[in-house]
């Protein structure tokens, strides 16, 4: 089968379709690239594998109660399955999770994936594939409601790529300020937004989605005393931290990655992923469609079988 993988350079090789051992194996129709995939390919977390982690496909095998032929989406952490955190059905912090196409588990760029059959679940027949490809996205915005509660607060959200738009949209209800460097891309959120160079606190919270140290500085310039720092982006570079300031101010930095795909399902009709689309390739052309999703102005690229 064809995959996308990262080894001395990421390349599209021929590799065996892997053999289901026990789990699921599904077949994929169509991939969404993400800035964490750029990321690994860039060298962070020294991942070496086929990248990928947004997917919708078809069960081919293995699925348990759910029978093949049926179409899926995948949550992408696989636990042990008998840890605590396993057995009230959250894997996300298993000690031992291997996570698809980013931790210790091939991910979903190539024709064929495998998962844990309980990672599946099916995709209503309302949900297209173009729109069921962003319920990992669109689950880990979501999930930072989990993570930090908003109720009336004052909300900024920094980046206007394709993460800081899909929360914006997430949490349209919340009335966040999106803050961004592209009129064009501003403009396709459903909120308020400002230009970086306008942005004015103070904020109850800041989402940090613009994945550089500068968001990072700007999230603080533009907190309360008191306030939450949600920082939501993964990227291959260090970012320098004013622990004084934190300390000084009393801000709360909080860590959102993963969130549950069952919302993100249910809320997925409700939400324009489509305006989010600027293109879609063969998985034939991979390597190029990674490089265009690097060019600016550029937000999701997918691959379809």
């Amino acid at each position: 089968m064809r995959a996308l993988r990262v080894g001395d350079r990421t390349s599209l090789v021929e590799v065996p379709i892997p053999v289901a051992d026990g789990e699921a194996l599904v077949r994929v129709t169509l991939s969404g690239i993400c800035n964490t995939d750029l990321e690994l390919a860039r060298g962070y977390m020294g991942f070496r594998g086929t990248l990928g982690h947004e997917l919708v496909g078809v069960v081919e095998q293995g699925g348990g109660a759910i029978p093949n032929g049926t179409r899926v989406v995948c949550e992408i952490n696989a636990g042990c399955g008998s840890c605590a955190l396993c057995l009230t059905g959250d894997s996300r912090h298993c000690p031992t999770r291997t996570v698809m196409g980013i931790v210790g588990r091939d991910g979903a760029h190539a024709d064929y994936v495998r998962i844990p059959a309980r990672n599946l679940i099916a995709v209503p027949d309302q949900i297209s594939d173009r729109q069921a490809v962003f319920v990992e996205p669109l689950a880990a915005a979501l999930g930072i409601l989990e993570r930090c509660p908003i109720s009336g607060e004052r909300v900024a959200i920094i980046g206007d790529g394709k993460l800081g738009l899909l929360i914006a949209m997430a949490l349209a209800e919340h009335r966040p300020l999106l803050i961004g460097k592209h009129p064009s891309k501003l403009k396709l959120a459903p909120v308020d937004s400002v230009l970086l160079d306008h942005a004015r606190g103070p904020f109850d919270i800041v989402i940090e989605a613009s994945g550089t140290a500068d968001g990072f500085t700007l999230a603080l310039d533009l907190l309360r005393p008191q306030g939450s720092l949600v920082l939501k982006s993964t990227f291959a570079g260090a970012t320098p931290v004013d622990a004084a300031r934190i300390v000084v101010n009393e801000i709360r930095v909080i860590g959102s990655r993963c969130g549950r795909f069952a919302p993100a399902l249910a809320r997925l009709p409700h939400v324009s992923v489509d305006r989010l689309i600027s293109d879609q390739l063969s998985i034939d052309h991979a390597e190029q469609a990674l490089v265009d999703a690097t060019k600016p102005g550029v937000l999701k690229v997918l691959l379809a079988r």
